[in-house]
């Protein structure tokens, strides 16, 4: 599931489940999806302060 890498170093809904959180995965429905309220989601990202990039070039830096 390293797609979702991208989307949760910017503040997305992945990078919102916090330790101990809940995440849910379907292939056949091609989803991922957080168990925490929309409140809560709203309530994270308006604290969320993106971590420090761990790659800054070569292939992973992509991501």
């Amino acid at each position: 599931v390293g797609h979702v890498a991208p989307e949760a170093q910017v503040g997305g809904p992945i990078g919102m489940v916090n330790d101990g959180g809940t995440s849910s995965r379907s292939t056949p429905r091609r989803t991922i999806s957080v168990d925490i309220s929309d409140d809560e989601v709203a309530r994270r990202q308006a604290a969320f302060v993106p971590p420090p990039l761990k790659y800054t070039r070569g292939t992973m830096s992509w991501y």
